[in-house]
């Protein structure tokens, strides 16, 4: 039975977002007329090859040489998209930049520790040319790569578009990786130029990066040059013949422009990684025209992004959703970035910048909205949220209870779009879409073009019950290839391995009777008391959402054949739990989820382990609940510490597997 409507589009919505006028342009140029949002889905799914050529032609996209066709007839995973395209993935979200947004400010940074910096598109275009002028003079090239320690601000996104824009691939992680955990990543492609700030600001704290930035060249063979931005005025700038500051290399190359060199459709743009908790990540390969094609679906119809809009979304330089984000130009929008704790001074803090600024469009983490939730804040009372339209949240399921926060405190008229998909796609499976209506814990619909369904072990479709979720269609922002795997064997392996021909995504899944989607969690985190599945989500709804818990992790452990479920839950504030709120917990595991869900054991600590995009670290957990005493890469993690924690206290227990 589907959950209560939160919210419904209103009759400009009907008419005026990007997907209504989709809709209403195929219909003009002779796709077909569609009456409602199933019918357009069913068609995108049916007639793929027609559906992604309207998507080529309603997006505008630009190529020095058009596609023959939209994709090829190879099955997945070897389906190549937009055969014989030559174009550029620079050109194309600089495309308003001369234009519409030349005197307006294309991108607003602000950042922990640094003024806030505006700039407009003519001044985006320029600083782009110059910085592609001055990698060219330091020998990179056409695939070559371009690694960046960067922050969330201007200057990565100027480095990634001066690097596209000759048709060097670009690959990004965050400033507060330590030196092992940025080898991991970016040893394994061998850049030629590192980009890198000299320091950021957390918290109310500043961090000094350039002993760091040193000690990672000297790693890196591969580095000719390190591109220094000052991040913090009063940190130091790494010394020698290597390191070059970002604004000597900008006068250096003043006047010049981007060449915006075409290549072919499936030419890498991007390497992002897999969170590499259990192990090196993964380098997963991305391409330029695959990705044009998938964001403008994406972003201009289910993310109603128009010219004009002001689109911000939290993010560090190593998730894939600061890729995601800069895909908003495509739709000539304003970006603003932040880069810093949305925590500091205090938790109201984003929704502040997004009043000031007058955002159309935030993105932050479920993580976020279940902290505000907590804190009992109103942002939609204490601020003029008027020009808000959507919220998108991602990076764990968002649970019904923040859906209520979020449509009691903040506002009845935006739609909040959970969205879903990950690192791998560099995009969604399923999310936001501004014809539906909200419901309660639920995700709206697939996308368009995303022939997603859930299966039970045997590969067949399930019915509005939970199962592995699955795309049967290629689409385009599927990886072209992972590094380092000249025969795809490790790509095949990491997707197609389980059903042959069929992405299977790794997430646990239920598609509902209205047509929406509730994701229960990591399906290779899934737990499994007595063989029965159980969706790690449906312990954390009823956990945390209790005040007197902080935070919370639960993992499996293998035990005579079978899997006791271990829940370690964070006290709010620090006050322990006592035996009665333990109980208290217990019953309203088994009475709201199920008796199965019931942990066996309910530990206290004072830490959970995170990836630093904010994701729980369950499979970590497992690990060492099955004896691996070794977690992995622990540089991936955003608080290591909390590892060492967890073993003494999973030891002290007795629970420590092995």
């Amino acid at each position: 039975m589907s959950e209560a409507i939160l919210w419904q589009p209103d009759e400009r919505m009907r008419r005026d977002t990007g997907m209504a006028r989709y809709m209403a342009w195929l219909a003009a140029e002779g796709y077909g007329r569609f009456d409602d949002w199933n019918a357009l889905y069913r068609w995108s799914i049916s007639e793929p090859e027609a559906f992604w050529r309207s998507i080529w032609r309603y997006a505008g996209l630009e190529a020095q040489s058009p596609p023959e066709r939209m994709r090829d007839d190879t099955p997945m995973p070897g389906t190549r998209w937009l055969p014989g395209a030559r174009l550029n993935f620079a050109a194309n979200l600089l495309r308003h930049a001369g234009g519409a947004l030349a005197e307006r400010p294309a991108v607003t940074a602000y950042a922990e520790g640094r003024e806030p910096l505006r700039r407009t598109g003519r001044e985006l275009l320029a600083d782009v040319g110059a910085i592609e002028a001055w990698l060219r003079a330091q020998g990179v090239g056409v695939g070559d790569r371009v690694a960046g320690l960067v922050s969330n601000g201007y200057e990565a996104l100027v480095a990634m578009l001066a690097t596209t824009s000759l048709g060097a691939i670009w690959s990004s992680a965050s400033p507060d990786f330590g030196v092992q955990a940025t080898e991991d990543r970016f040893g394994q492609i061998e850049p030629t130029v590192l980009v890198a700030v000299n320091g950021y600001g957390y918290g109310g704290k500043r961090f000094q990066r350039a002993e760091q930035i040193a000690a990672l060249r000297e790693r890196m063979p591969s580095v000719r040059r390190v591109l220094v931005i000052r991040q913090l005025d009063d940190a130091p700038l790494p010394d020698g013949e290597h390191y070059v500051p970002w604004d000597e290399a900008l006068a250096a190359h003043r006047g010049s422009e981007p060449s915006f060199t075409p290549l072919p459709a499936d030419h890498p743009v991007y390497i992002l990684y897999s969170s590499g908790t259990t192990g090196r990540p993964k380098c997963i390969v991305h391409g330029a025209g695959n990705l044009l094609l998938g964001h403008a679906r994406e972003l201009l119809l289910h993310g109603d992004v128009q010219a004009g809009d002001r689109f911000f979304y939290f993010t560090t330089c190593g998730w894939m959703m600061w890729n995601w984000q800069a895909s908003a130009l495509l739709a000539g929008a304003s970006l603003v970035v932040y880069d810093g704790s949305p925590g500091h001074p205090d938790v109201g803090m984003l929704w502040r910048l997004a009043a000031d600024e007058r955002l159309t469009h935030f993105g932050t983490s479920a993580r976020f909205i279940a902290g505000c939730r907590k804190a009992a804040i109103t942002p939609g009372r204490d601020l003029d949220l008027g020009a808000l339209r959507v919220v998108f949240s991602t990076g764990s399921p968002l649970l019904p209870e923040d859906y209520d926060w979020f449509y009691e405190a903040v506002s009845q008229q935006v739609l909040l779009g959970s969205i879903a998909g990950g690192t791998d796609i560099c995009g969604c499976f399923v999310g936001s879409n501004p014809l539906l209506p909200v419901r309660r814990g639920e995700i709206q619909s697939p996308f368009l073009g995303c022939d997603v369904v859930a299966y039970d072990d045997d590969g067949n479709p399930l019915r509005h019950e939970r199962g592995e979720l699955v795309c049967r269609q290629p689409i385009p922002s599927m990886p072209v290839a992972f590094w380092n795997d000249p025969d795809g064997a490790r790509y095949r392996g990491a997707y197609f391995e389980r059903f042959p021909g069929v992405w299977a995504h790794g997430d646990f899944v239920r598609f509902t009777e209205s047509g929406g989607a509730v994701i229960y969690g990591r399906s290779d985190a899934t737990l499994n008391p007595g063989g029965v599945r159980i969706g790690t989500a449906e312990i954390y709804r009823q956990v945390e959402t209790m005040p007197e818990i902080a935070d919370s992790i639960v993992a499996g452990r293998p035990v005579d054949g079978d899997v006791e479920v271990v829940l370690l839950v964070v006290p709010a504030e620090g006050k322990p739990l006592d035996e009665e709120q333990i109980a208290t917990l217990r019953r309203r595991i088994r009475t709201q989820a199920s008796p199965r869900h019931v942990p066996k054991h309910i530990l206290q600590v004072d830490d959970i382990p995170y990836t630093r995009s904010g994701k729980k670290v369950e499979l970590a957990v497992a690990r060492l609940l099955q004896g691996e005493r070794d977690v992995g890469n622990r540089g991936s993690l955003a608080n290591p510490e909390a590892i060492d924690h967890l073993v003494a206290r999973l030891e002290a227990e007795g629970l420590l597997g092995g």
